[in-house]
């Protein structure tokens, strides 16, 4: 059975960012192979990893929506879409959800998606999913059944305020999480006096700080797929060692 783990956070902390650091860390480490998923509207992890996307789930939903081709059943047409959205790469496989719901009834795409996703996790040993900002996906429950919830901040009292509703929040409703972690992204230096007290104001437990790192913003100003970094970044070598305590 796969091992899940959920990214969530505010916008702004560099959650996708840690999604893809923490896909190569799995990569790296052979814990093999990865479903990395986007689940995020406005999608952008295949631009972390350096991969091209054409097809999403999103567009499957849309024109199955329309109707399929005759001759071909729902069944088949959704199989074959989810085929081409999953974009294979060494270690791992990305597959985008793509647009949100629009207007009408999307309950029979949905079912068939449910079904096939559900089939072709069984493919995999770790499942990473990169939700949107905020906390719509978790009060819709579409983060549910999952092994670890990994909450990302940055260092700002706010956003480690957000963190603190978004782990109140799992605790109210129903859902299937077994594990939580909470880690500040983006620290600059001598800030953790000030992430402690935020920390200790609202009650949070620290698994670990990546901290600012110019080698990120650089790279993602030019383009190039920050899963490129080497352990000569500060930022990878900290996300390295908070995934190798959150995961054994």
């Amino acid at each position: 059975m796969a091992y899940s783990i959920g990214l969530a956070g505010k916008g702004g902390t560099g959650k996708t960012t840690v999604a893809g650091l923490l896909i190569k860390y799995l990569v790296e480490k052979g814990k093999v192979p990865v479903l990395a998923v986007d689940a995020d509207a406005n999608a952008n992890l295949n631009e972390v990893l350096g991969l091209e996307v054409e097809d999403t789930l999103g567009d499957a939903r849309e024109e199955m929506k329309k109707g399929v081709a005759t001759g071909m059943t729902k069944d088949i047409f959704m199989e074959m879409k989810l085929e081409q959205a999953l974009v294979e790469a060494k270690g791992y496989d990305l597959v985008v959800m793509g647009r949100p719901e629009g207007p009408g009834c999307y309950c029979a795409a949905n079912t068939l998606l449910t079904n096939y996703l559900d089939r072709l996790i069984k493919n995999y040993a770790y499942i990473v999913v990169d939700n949107e900002a905020g906390m719509e996906h978790i009060s819709r429950l579409t983060t549910n059944n999952i092994d670890l919830l990994l909450i990302v901040s940055d260092p700002s009292r706010r956003g480690i305020q957000a963190a603190a509703r978004i782990i109140e929040l799992t605790q109210e409703l129903p859902l299937n999480i077994k594990r939580k972690a909470f880690l500040v992204n983006q620290a600059k230096e001598n800030q953790e006096g000030d992430i402690q007290k935020s920390i200790k104001e609202f009650g949070l437990e620290l698994s670990g700080i990546i901290p600012e790192d110019p080698l990120i913003r650089e790279f993602d100003l030019s383009g190039k797929p920050t899963t490129q970094l080497t352990m000569k970044s500060k930022a990878v070598e900290a996300a390295f060692s908070v995934f190798e305590r959150i995961l054994l």
